[in-house]
């Protein structure tokens, strides 16, 4: 079954120290589980995700997409439009090209926090992203059964 998933992997370059972060660990997760069909893009930051994500899932190549970015609040509302657009974004385009897509995107209020959550342990958020779209794939494919 690993064999036949085929993943994309839509990285942010905007906080790229933490984004690679993230991006480790989500394609440790792939490779422990046996997928070695992978292909990454980036995105200039997390609110152009979602365009990327959903041109990539049109493609009929993807069984799920991966979506990995980091947003961290500042001194103005910022934060909280590009936080909410690239959320709805990912979701729609999910939703809207039935593919599994993933949202690893920490919105944190500190650099601490978006380095503990793309670190090298059981905290890291890519790991998590790569977890769902696998186990949303697996679903849609027993209810397609």
């Amino acid at each position: 079954m690993n064999s036949e998933i085929r993943i994309a992997i839509v990285a942010s370059q905007f906080n790229e120290e933490i984004t690679s972060g993230l991006l480790a660990g989500a394609c440790e997760v792939l490779t422990e589980n046996g997928i070695t069909a992978v292909d990454q893009f980036r995105a200039p930051g997390a609110f152009e995700m979602p365009l990327i994500a959903k041109q990539a899932a049109k493609t009929g190549r993807y069984s799920g997409v991966i979506c990995l970015g980091c947003v961290i609040k500042g001194d103005t509302a910022h934060f909280e439009f590009i936080s909410l657009g690239a959320a709805l974004g990912i979701q729609l385009a999910s939703l809207e090209s039935e593919v599994p897509i993933a949202f690893g995107v920490l919105t944190t209020y500190t650099d601490a926090q978006a380095i503990l959550r793309s670190g090298k342990d059981e905290h890291n958020k890519g790991r998590e992203a790569a977890l769902a779209v696998l186990g949303s794939i697996q679903t849609i494919r027993e209810i397609a059964r």
